[in-house]
C-alpha cells in the first residue's frame, strides 16, 4: 500500500512536469520553436512533452527565461532542489533566470 501511494505521488509529479513543458512550448510558439531556442531537435522536445524523457535540469533555466518565468524550473523538474543548486530562494529565481 505504501509503495502504491509513493508511485501515485511520483506519477502526479511527472504529469505536472509534462504539463509544464507543454505550457512552455505554447508560450514560445510550439515545440519546434522551443527546440530552436534550446538548440535541440524537435523530437527531443516532443519526448519531454510526452513524458518519455525528463527535461534535463541544465535546460530548465533557459526554458524558464524563455517563458518569462511563467513556467519555472520547479515545475519542470520538481525532483531537483533548485534553491540549493542556485543558492537562491524561490522569489529570486526569476532574477537568476533573466541573467541567462
Amino acid at each position: 500500500m505504501a509503495n502504491q501511494i509513493l508511485s501515485i505521488g511520483k506519477n502526479m509529479k511527472q504529469i505536472k512536469a509534462n504539463a509544464a513543458i507543454r505550457d512552455a512550448c505554447l508560450a514560445v510558439g510550439g515545440q519546434a520553436a522551443m527546440a530552436r531556442y534550446l538548440g535541440v531537435t524537435p523530437p527531443t522536445v516532443n519526448q519531454w512533452a510526452k513524458g518519455k524523457r525528463p527535461v534535463p535540469a541544465e535546460r530548465c533555466l533557459k526554458i524558464e527565461k524563455a517563458t518569462g518565468g511563467a513556467v519555472t524550473c520547479e515545475e519542470l523538474r520538481p525532483d531537483v532542489d533548485w534553491s540549493y543548486l542556485r543558492g537562491t530562494e524561490k522569489n529570486q529565481v526569476n532574477a537568476a533566470a533573466s541573467k541567462l
